[in-house]
């Protein structure tokens, strides 16, 4: 048989296939058919000739295609009897890209910051083929690819994305696909340093979190100690302290795996606690009193100290106010010496501080004692020297004196000897020394008196910790005089307390205080392991020790 048709259809409108065949008998036997074809969207019609024009049959075959009939093959089949003859027809039906998907690559697992991802834009048909492509992420164009690469992937890149295929007949939209970016980050509210009662919150959010398909889990750490763990993914401070300051990071987790937020600093500020005032005499070489004042705030506070209601110091004003009195003050402490006092120097001393959020103060009285308490051979010696201090009295002598000594405020020693003496003196003899001389019913109190030991620095302490991209190695010793602190990772120096550069790495940041280094790495590599030494060195000698820092 001969078929017949317009060449290609289009999806939606009617088209006619005609098959004919020369061959008719008037007795029925030629029988002229078309297969394949579905009956309920499809006609068939046909007519037979036979007269003196011509002799033949046609059938006509009339329906509307759709997509899914593209590349679909129909028969014309001419029989008669037992033989048969066939023309096989393939239908070309024009459409607009159908069965329009996203595939995304990898398509399981966690995908976390850093990560590859593939999104393509998969066409089950389309003829003419796909002539352009069009992506959108939340509504919004990002690309015109067939596959949208995203190379390192950002916490922004979360989101849902379809794609658009085209064609000169229309466009194929797919279904949306949502891109999870587990990502774990800190937020606090209502900011990272708040003053102390205000109610704080800090959560641990990963992208599309309300919306996740699974449950959270949440670990909670502070200054890399575990604090609790559960679905809750904030943690409440109903009213902040100055002891919940401190480093906080968190672990999400969920069956795919975790991921660990970089850690954050939740700041306390805090008007200034009561002051600790210290009234201390030194008898040896002229009478010397020394007023020490410090406190505990957040910021520092300014500290000022006034005798009778006079102010006579002020920290940040180093400036003597006669040639007997001497100023210095560091961070929430001022100290004033007083030389050759006597009598016109006792009085009420208070020291008031005050910073933006309050103020709060102290107050002792001076008065000198006749009781004088004198070391030997001096009061600040290098650890092993032989030590004595004599307790010195008045009054009367018919009665035998009997001494009582002090360190620090605690009783520890009475007896009949007006001497105390150290064999080998120790760092950890230091302390402010105080005696007692009582004779019957009368006593008298002296000074209190600092002995200072000058010792070469302990083993240091060295630990360190990583919380999400956030690295702390901390050093600290003890020593007298203060120690210079130098830490290294092999032979470099990494940094150190005094008299070498600052840290060449923006990402390194450093805080020193007495006989202290706390080095803190952000955005921690592997190029920063290592075994780090940490070096302490005075006048009176030097002390290390290593710690392993893995990333």
């Amino acid at each position: 048989p001969s078929v017949t048709s317009n060449g290609e259809q289009t999806e939606g409108q009617k088209a006619t296939l005609e098959c004919s065949t020369p061959y008719v008998c008037p007795t029925g036997d030629v029988v002229l058919r078309w297969e394949g074809y579905d009956p309920r969207v499809s006609e068939v019609s046909g007519h037979v000739q036979l007269d003196t024009t011509g002799v033949g049959q046609q059938v006509n075959l009339t329906g509307s295609f759709s997509w899914k009939d593209h590349s679909k093959k129909l028969l014309c089949q001419v029989s008669q009897g037992a033989k048969r003859a066939s023309t096989e027809v393939v239908l070309r039906v024009r459409h607009s890209p159908k069965d329009t998907q996203v595939l995304l690559s990898p398509s399981s697992g966690n995908i976390g910051v850093g990560d590859t991802v593939t999104l393509s834009c998969q066409v089950g048909s389309s003829h003419p083929p796909v002539s352009g492509y069009h992506w959108y992420k939340d509504g919004v164009a990002v690309g015109t690819q067939r596959v949208l690469a995203l190379q390192g992937v950002r916490r922004e890149d979360h989101g849902r994305y379809h794609c658009e295929a085209q064609n000169v007949l229309g466009t194929g939209v797919s279904p949306p696909v949502t891109l999870r970016v587990f990502s774990a980050e800190i937020s606090a509210s209502p900011a990272a340093e708040v003053l102390e009662g205000t109610a704080t919150t800090l959560s641990c959010d990963v992208p599309g979190r309300e919306g996740h398909p699974e449950e959270l889990t949440y670990t909670w750490y502070k200054n890399g100690a575990w604090l609790q763990e559960g679905a809750a993914h904030t943690l409440v401070f109903p009213a902040v302290t100055s002891g919940d300051a401190g480093y906080y990071s968190c672990q999400v987790t969920n069956s795919q795996g975790s991921d660990t937020a970089q850690a954050t600093s939740l700041s306390v500020t805090y008007p200034p606690r009561i002051p600790t005032l210290t009234l201390f005499q030194e008898t040896q070489g002229g009478w010397l009193v020394i007023v020490l004042c410090s406190v505990d705030s957040h910021p520092p506070a300014t500290l000022t100290i006034d005798r009778d209601g006079t102010v006579v110091a002020t920290s940040g004003a180093e400036v003597a106010l006669s040639r007997r009195l001497r100023v210095t003050s560091s961070r929430n402490t001022l100290r004033l010496e007083i030389q050759e006092a006597g009598p016109q120097d006792n009085g009420n001393y208070g020291c008031t501080a005050s910073n933006a959020h309050g103020n709060s103060s102290a107050t002792k009285v001076l008065v000198t004692h006749a009781a004088e308490l004198r070391i030997q051979p001096s009061a600040e010696v290098t650890e092993g020297t032989a030590v004595t201090l004599t307790c010195l009295g008045t009054g009367g002598r018919a009665e035998k004196p009997l001494y009582t000594w002090y360190r620090n405020g605690r009783r520890l020693w009475e007896s009949s000897f007006a001497t105390l003496e150290f064999p080998s003196i120790r760092g950890e003899d230091t302390g402010a020394f105080q005696c007692r001389v009582r004779r019957g019913n009368s006593s008298d109190t002296s000074e209190v008196v600092p002995l200072r030991v000058f010792y070469p620095p302990r083993e240091p302490v060295l630990s360190s910790f990583q919380g999400g991209r956030l690295g702390v190695i901390q050093c600290s010793v003890e020593s007298d005089p203060e120690s210079n602190l130098t830490l290294r990772r092999g032979d470099k120096v990494v940094i150190c307390t005094q008299g070498c550069p600052q840290a060449a790495s923006p990402r390194v940041l450093v805080t020193r205080s007495y006989n202290s280094l706390r080095v803190e790495i952000r955005d921690v590599v592997v190029e920063d392991e290592g075994i780090y030494v940490c070096q302490a060195e005075n006048s009176q000698g030097s002390a290390s020790a290593a710690v392993v820092f893995k990333a």
